[in-house]
């Protein structure tokens, strides 16, 4: 076995080896990028390694600097994560002509699979189902148009080489085509450095149901059962399961049997994953499933599995990439209860899930307990920066039924509280409560058909207004109780002292008076009504609270321009009216184009003078490898561009000026 592993790569799955690699006895190795010098990933290991700036093609994808830092801290493996490196056939013989081992597949393995068309190609010779489609090499616009007009619309655009949704685009007719294609193939660019793409037809009612796959260098390549990965948006997964719903034996024998032949197809070694797309237009049907792709890595999903088959997976790794056989054959193999995992990310689910940054200024993780597991690369007073995926954890519940670990996925995600930078909890719970999840009735679209069911907010109770406003005023934080003026807060002699909290919810301004009683209670006029509200106990975790004769345990966190209180199970978070103003969509929607997020300008199609009318795209920003573009909020002349492409830049960085044309 192994005694010294670098793990080339950052954040949760970095610190997720690191815990397996360190139960086993081995030591650990760290890299790192400016922006990750204090990250968690780098306190965990033994020993880390500067690669360079935060930009991942100068830091994280520099070979040579990686092998240069495994060389330098002597260690006699490599393990590249997910993403990054870690399907590069490149670093893989890099690491192999520095005398080290990769754990992970063979080059070889990885190149028959990086390419969608080549990887579906030789899936058809195997006798492995493909989805109807174009994968041949011709590039040429028209004549794709062409292959796209004989397939038959709907139709999806993707990227031959990567994943993770970066370079797919569905096209419903062919007027939209042209302008699709080019987009895709920008991103394919921009994120592989190949703009080749092939073209598929769209199925209707998709599920997206992947096999976990493993081989070893004795001949061995069995499957761990599957997981459903349909919950998507933008085609990036939100929450998987294992195993997949209303999944029968015969239709899971089958996938498995076909996921087992692709990975002997090109003799497979280590963990992978062979993805399905099922067309359940007439339910979840034993011949109606195809090849998509398969990823050569670890999944992010992978803890799913690991809790259904009671296997540490990343061990396997390592014992694989040693030479030793797989430690349990197909037959040893049982499904044990139901699994979920749900991605926790910075992002404004409000605003299409724009990735989002900000300082953890709060991180209230949910008790690891049996069935329950927390997976983060992050800590209180972290930083999340626009340089890298902005995931915060990924929540993990098992429990004896779906039903029972659906249940415990609800609980947790009520009681993991972020502030400091917006995040999709609120989102996940909505989403863990729906009717049609909660009954298995999922597929590809279910998200995007129920978005705006999903996304609405409840309005906060009137508790939770009285905690922010107190919070507002200063009135909840820990007092020196020894300190005889600490007391006197908010007190007067002659009279009741009242005071107004000025806050903010969803860009509405609340102003509420606060009177002060004596005795830490107070009075609050609230547009709902006046509550009564004492202040039993402050504590440096929270508060202890009475509102008439109910006490109850509640948080009041203070952030830049912004309060979060959390109250019943849930995290309400308010603005502070009278602190810095902020740009609001309507305001901005008349003279200024504003970044909703962080962002590289990818695209500049303005210009100076330029006169533009509204719905015209004038820019392209690149976020999470992701394009977005911005479009004019009316008819108008440029006055004023203030970027230009290949800037970085944050949210609410004014991008362009308008004036009103005049005629």
């Amino acid at each position: 076995m192994f005694k010294k592993i670098l793990i080339a790569n950052r954040g949760e799955i970095a610190c997720r080896i690191m815990r397996t690699a360190k139960a086993m006895g081995m030591r650990t190795v760290a890299v790192y990028s400016d922006a990750d010098a204090a990250s968690l990933h780098v306190a965990m290991a033994d020993e880390a390694y500067r690669l360079g700036p935060p930009p991942v093609l100068k830091s994280y994808l520099l070979i040579a600097k990686i092998i240069e830092a495994c060389q330098e801290s002597g260690a006699d493996a490599v393990h590249p994560g997910y993403g990054f490196l870690a399907e590069n056939p490149e670093f893989v013989e890099a690491v192999e002509g520095a005398g080290l081992t990769f754990i992970g597949p063979s080059a070889n393995a990885i190149r028959q699979m990086g390419l969608k068309d080549a990887a579906k190609t030789l899936m058809e010779k195997t006798g492995v189902p493909v989805i109807p489609g174009y994968h041949g090499d011709n590039q040429d616009p028209e004549f794709l148009s062409q292959q796209a007009d004989e397939i038959g619309y709907p139709v999806m655009i993707k990227a031959r080489a990567g994943g993770g949704g970066i370079g797919m685009r569905r096209v419903n007719e062919p007027s939209a085509f042209q302008a699709a294609l080019k987009a895709a193939q920008r991103e394919a660019k921009a994120s592989f450095g190949d703009p080749h793409i092939l073209i598929e037809k769209y199925i209707d009612k998709p599920r997206h149901i992947e096999f976990q796959i493993f081989g070893d260098s004795h001949g061995n390549i069995i499957h761990l059962f599957e997981r459903d990965c349909s919950l998507q948006r933008r085609h990036q997964k939100v929450i998987e399961e294992a195993p997949a719903p209303n999944m029968s034996e015969e239709m899971r024998a089958g996938m498995g049997a076909f996921a087992v032949r692709a990975a002997e197809a090109i003799q497979y070694e280590g963990a992978g994953t062979v993805e399905f797309i099922a067309d359940t237009s007439e339910g979840l049907r034993p011949d109606r499933f195809y090849f998509m792709e398969m990823n050569t890595r670890l999944q992010v999903e992978h803890p799913v599995t690991e809790f259904i088959t009671g296997q540490d997976l990343v061990e396997w790794q390592f014992r694989v990439a040693a030479g030793e056989p797989l430690p349990v054959m197909q037959e040893d193999l049982g499904i044990d209860g139901w699994s979920f995992e749900a991605r926790i990310y910075a992002e404004d689910a409000a605003k299409g899930f724009l990735p989002a940054t900000g300082r953890l200024t709060q991180l209230s993780l949910p008790a690891e307990e049996k069935g329950v597991r927390v997976e983060s690369g992050v800590r209180q007073g972290d930083e999340i920066t626009p340089y890298y995926d902005p995931m915060i954890a990924k929540l993990i519940v098992h429990g004896a039924t779906r039903a029972a670990a659906l249940n415990k996925l609800s609980s947790a995600l009520t009681d993991f509280h972020v502030s400091g930078a917006i995040t999709n909890i609120a989102f996940l719970t909505a989403l863990a409560t729906h009717e049609g999840f909660a009954a298995g009735d999922v597929d590809v679209g279910l998200i995007e058909r129920d978005l705006p069911k999903l996304l609405s907010k409840p309005n906060p109770p009137g508790e939770a207004f009285a905690i922010g406003a107190l919070a507002a005023l200063g009135l909840t934080g820990y007092r020196d109780e020894t300190d005889p003026w600490g007391a006197l807060i908010g007190w007067r002699h002659w009279r009741d002292a009242k005071q107004y909290a000025l806050l903010d919810w969803q860009g509405e301004p609340v102003t509420i008076p606060v009177v002060s009683k004596g005795q830490d209670t107070y009075l609050l006029d609230l547009p709902t009504g006046e509550i009564h509200l004492t202040v039993l106990e402050r504590r440096a975790d929270g508060l202890s609270l009475r509102f008439g004769d109910r006490i109850v345990p509640a948080k009041a966190v203070v952030g830049v321009g912004e309060i979060t209180v959390i109250f019943a199970g849930q995290a309400y978070t308010f603005g502070l009216a009278n602190g810095p103003e902020e740009w609001r969509e309507e305001e901005a929607g008349g003279d200024h184009l504003i970044s909703p997020m962080p962002g590289l300008v990818k695209l500049v199609s303005a210009s100076d003078g330029a006169i533009v009318s509204r719905g015209d795209v004038l820019i392209v920003l690149e976020a999470m490898k992701m394009e977005h573009a911005l479009t004019a909020p009316r008819d108008g002349k440029i006055s004023r561009l203030y970027v230009s492409e290949g800037e970085q830049v944050e949210d609410g960085t004014i991008l362009l000026e308008l004036e009103t044309q005049k005629g």
